[in-house]
């Protein structure tokens, strides 16, 4: 297997935590990126680079990146992990805290891209991950701005994919369903807290509820497939584009293909 110098967003926990001692021990050069360093300590013995990067300040992406290149000359895979989901009614959900997702869940991802981009482009290759979701493919209820990053990503994705090819560069999308991580409560506890007194009060302490039921059973999927998923198109000399795994993603994508919208909306306002 060729060692490669990767870089890894979110790698202070759930899903980027895993793929960072992954691919560590596997033999890679791996810096694992997070605004709160402390946290990547245990990922120390694998051999994991802690790297200090916030994905929404240009100033902190810079630094970073330049730190990689300054020890190693050369970044060969970037995973762009750093994310999060907060659930809510559009109504009820606060224009700054829609821009929070976007900033964190797209422009994020922008900015850190297109800081390696030109390096990959000389090297004439490289692999960008992005870790988007089912959720870039289909919208569950009271999800529009999380699901409005994924869909922009996926999209950002197969874009920068075809500007990239004569480069010798990979995008590859992962698209996980389920995880058991604390994603689902988070995104519950948002939900709930946004529609405190309001219109959606009712139904969305119902809809959170049910998200926590979930994400507290045993059908959730181990985060180490998604992992697993990340380090094949890593170690891939020709990934496949799009990586649909875990829980629930590959019925529910095949599903809102095949059933009209407004059934597909009643399915989705009462899985929880």
């Amino acid at each position: 297997m060729e060692k490669k110098v990767i870089i890894l967003t979110g790698a202070s926990s759930g899903i980027g935590f895993q793929t960072a001692e992954m691919l560590a021990k596997q033999g890679h050069t791996v810096y694992g990126a997070a605004r709160r360093v402390e946290k990547m300590d245990p990922l120390k013995a694998f051999g994991v680079k802690p790297l200090q990067m916030d994905v929404t300040s240009g100033e902190s992406v810079d630094k970073a990146v330049e730190t990689v290149l300054t020890a190693e000359g050369r970044i060969d895979v970037l995973v762009n992990n750093a994310g999060y989901g907060s659930y809510g009614a559009v109504e009820d959900v606060s224009i700054e805290e829609a821009r929070r997702q976007f900033d964190v869940n797209i422009f994020g991802v922008a900015m850190l891209t297109k800081k390696v981009l030109p390096y990959m482009r000389r090297q004439h290759s490289g692999t960008i991950v992005n870790i988007s979701s089912m959720g870039g493919r289909l919208t569950t209820y009271f999800g529009a701005w999380y699901h409005a990053t994924k869909y922009a990503l996926e999209a950002f994705s197969d874009a920068l994919r075809m500007e990239t090819r004569e480069f010798g560069i990979n995008v590859v999308l992962i698209e996980p369903g389920g995880i058991k991580t604390p994603w689902g409560f988070i995104a519950a506890d948002h939900l709930a807290e946004s529609a405190k007194g309001g219109a959606y009060e009712a139904q969305a302490k119902k809809t959170a509820e049910g998200m926590r039921k979930q994400y507290s059973g045993s059908m959730m999927s181990d985060p180490k497939i998604v992992a697993r998923a990340i380090s094949r198109a890593a170690n891939t000399r020709r990934p496949k584009a799009r990586y649909l795994i875990g829980f629930g993603a590959k019925p529910l994508v095949f599903l809102h293909t095949l059933l009209p919208a407004r059934w597909f909306d009643w399915f989705m306002m009462h899985a929880s």
